[in-house]
């Protein structure tokens, strides 16, 4: 058994890999290496969750962000994005059709737009619950106060998505210049704190990324515990700084995806649009290796091509049920089922994510 097959397995056997050991295993991964790294998650996710891919519907509801994020395409400076603003009542429209088509988690994810207030919020939650007590409500909205995700919270939102982007402070700040590092963090620990689900993630490939960093994004999530780990390859936006550099790769991603499975079992991994965009069958191969989780886009057509945070993003054109029924027959092709309940992560039975 060469040394990383030996790393792997006492990754799988422990779920547990000292930084080291993560850097050492990074380097000069062969063919072999990685499909037995993607068997080993592939069997993790089979012990927690069998062949159950979760689907929650996603509603992209604002593409104005008062951020500066040197990789995104909505970032405050790129003039050249055609903003648009949902209305609450065009977000329960979503809701409406997402309901219809069988979704019982609603993903509801902006830019930082500080036109939703607190107040606004709190309506919007109140009013789906009403509509749909037993859907799940999850938020990726971004960086607010301590008190706003408490009274979040206590309107009916359950969930939340936070990518921590990277452990690297030097590199967060280089590519956060508007945002701090710390307080990425403090969000991230308030909302445990509070009792929100938390997801948490990271990119691959990002300019000055080094392999001691993507450990060290491993490691962290390893002390986080997050619900759900999100995990995508960067891919440039010609409407950035950094548009003309170079992506990260559909491998490099689904390695993390893998390694992330390993080191904490029990999360939720969505299989990204962000991989499907890089390769088409990129959904798959992650559900391949260890994750299990996609989320259909319920966007309406009319605004969906403006929440570019990358260019070239597919699905762009397709409506809600195009959606919903290609990614089914992609999931049964690649021989895993479809589940459309609340999906609650493993080990967290008395909580719903």
């Amino acid at each position: 058994m060469s040394d990383k097959h030996y790393l792997l397995e006492q990754a799988y056997q422990t779920n547990n890999l000292s930084k080291d050991e993560i850097i050492n295993l990074l380097g000069n991964l062969t063919i072999s290496d990685r499909e037995v790294l993607y068997g080993y998650a592939l069997k993790t996710k089979q012990f927690y969750y069998g062949d159950k891919v979760y689907l929650r519907g996603l509603i992209e509801f604002s593409n104005i962000c008062r951020q500066d994020c040197l990789y995104c395409g909505i970032r405050a400076s790129n003039v050249k994005v055609e903003r648009y603003r949902l209305t609450p009542g065009e977000i329960l429209g979503c809701c409406d059709k997402g309901y219809e088509l069988g979704y019982r988690t609603f993903v509801l994810q902006s830019g930082e737009d500080l036109w939703y207030t607190e107040e606004v919020l709190i309506a919007l939650l109140q009013e789906i619950k009403k509509r749909y007590p037993e859907v799940a409500i999850t938020l990726s909205i971004g960086e607010r106060s301590a008190e706003t995700y408490q009274n979040l919270f206590d309107s009916g939102a359950d969930r939340f998505l936070m990518r921590h982007e990277t452990a690297s402070k030097e590199l967060y700040e280089t590519l956060h210049p508007t945002m701090r590092f710390e307080d990425r963090r403090a969000c991230l620990s308030t909302l445990k704190e509070i009792g929100y689900q938390v997801g948490a993630g990271f990119m691959v490939g990002l300019p000055g990324q080094t392999l001691a960093d993507l450990a060290e994004d491993l490691r962290y999530l390893k002390e986080l515990r997050p619900d759900m780990i999100g995990i995508g390859p960067f891919i440039p936006h010609s409407e950035t700084p950094l548009g003309t550099e170079k992506g990260g790769t559909l491998e490099d991603t689904l390695v993390m995806v893998a390694l992330a499975r390993l080191l904490v079992p029990e999360s939720l991994i969505p299989a990204t649009t962000a991989l499907g965009t890089l390769h088409s069958q990129g959904r798959e191969l992650a559900l391949k290796a260890g994750a299990n989780v996609v989320m259909p886009i319920i966007t309406p057509t009319s605004v969906r091509k403006k929440y570019a945070l990358y260019e070239n993003k597919i699905c762009g054109d397709d409506k809600a049920e195009d959606c919903r029924y290609c990614i089914e027959r992609r999931i049964h092709s690649a021989g895993f089922e479809v589940d459309l309940g609340r999906g609650d992560p493993s080990l967290y039975s008395d909580k719903i994510f």
